[in-house]
């Protein structure tokens, strides 16, 4: 029986004690929710992650708007649908999910994943480190991650993220109210703009969050148009979009190098600090000479979670210079759901009240 095989069997008597229930695992990273969709769902066709990413958008988006949307989720949940994996060098697939559609990358979610598959037992942990390694396929390509049964607990939970690298660094952009803005673009799995707070004179406190929301929406909007032509996968077209703007700001907290605060899809807010995003900053300082292969730097989120973030190693990708990105964290199970979706319900299929 494979991984997937394994947790398909695990979970779906769970889902069988109503009818047509849709079974959930509920957890966050650093504060960031995730909805582990394990059964009930509809199988989405298609050869690959991305074919089957490709198909729920076209044919399966009012589960995806019933499990994130009101009234079982709100404006900033999240979520993801276990799928079987490209080939069998990967133990599953996944395909994110988000208030706005479907993500390339998620890094607090592979590392969620992980704690899920230790806490349910999907595969065997190594006999003689007793840690649990596992490979996971997502749309942006191949993750690879590991729960160290003597790691440090607040970071016991490592990815290897998918090759990152910088597209763009010093652009600037107009942005109404505040003038010429500059800014970077990194791909880390998603394609994000980076941008220094202090420049917009932006705080990076849970107080402004609806600041930070606008002015993320905002930006992203006018970086998207002014920089279309960078935002280009060498490989994937399916890939070729900005996902989300990530402000950057200094930290006061001791042994923390920064702050980072992601406002992605339809004006999420990321409670975490953004495993995707933390790996195209490393890109960033690694191409900005910031930070060196194997040195670590510690982010953390606008409610003071953080991510140790650092380089592996580097890999030619396409006509770029990329980084192999370690991430490092920590997430907990906050609990299961059996949801229904009453053909009765009017509002099944969910609705928005921001």
């Amino acid at each position: 029986m494979t991984v997937f095989e394994r947790i398909r069997h695990r979970n779906r008597s769970a889902s069988r004690e109503l009818n047509d229930a849709i079974y959930c695992v509920d957890l966050h990273t650093g504060g960031e929710p995730l909805r582990v969709i394990l059964d009930g769902f509809p199988e989405p066709e298609g050869a690959s992650v991305l074919e089957r990413r490709r198909f729920c958008q076209e044919h399966l988006d009012h589960f995806r708007k019933a499990l994130i949307w009101e009234p079982r989720g709100h404006a900033d949940m999240y979520g993801c649908l276990l799928v079987p994996p490209n080939d069998e060098g990967a133990d599953f697939g996944v395909i994110f999910i988000h208030n706005e559609g479907y993500s390339t990358m998620c890094g607090h979610a592979t590392i969620a994943l992980t704690k899920l598959a230790a806490v349910q037992n999907w595969k065997e942990r190594d006999p003689v480190s007793g840690n649990l390694k596992l490979s996971i396929d997502a749309p942006c390509g191949r993750i690879t991650s590991e729960l160290k049964k003597d790691g440090d607990p607040a970071f016991p939970i490592e990815f290897l993220g998918v090759p990152s690298f910088v597209v763009a660094i010093d652009q600037q952009v107009s942005l109404s109210g505040h003038g010429d803005v500059f800014y970077d673009i990194a791909y880390g799995g998603a394609f994000y703009a980076y941008v220094q707070a202090a420049q917009l004179g932006l705080e990076l406190c849970p107080e402004n969050y609806r600041q930070i929301i606008d002015l993320g929406i905002a930006l992203k909007k006018q970086i998207a148009t002014a920089s279309r032509h960078l935002i280009n996968h060498p490989f994937e077209s399916d890939l070729s979009f900005l996902y989300g703007t990530i402000f950057i700001d200094r930290s006061d907290a001791a042994g923390v190098n920064s702050r980072n605060v992601c406002v992605f899809a339809d004006g999420e807010l990321d409670r975490c600090p953004t495993g995707s995003g933390a790996s195209g900053r490393v890109a960033i300082h690694h191409a900005k000479n910031e930070l060196t292969v194997g040195k670590t730097m510690t982010i953390e989120s606008l409610i003071g979670s953080r991510f140790q973030a650092s380089v592996e190693r580097l890999e030619n990708y396409g006509p770029f210079e990329a980084v192999i990105p370690r991430i490092a964290g920590n997430a907990h199970v906050t609990g299961e759901h059996n949801f229904v979706l009453s053909s009765e319900d009017p509002y099944r299929h969910g609705f928005f009240l921001r």
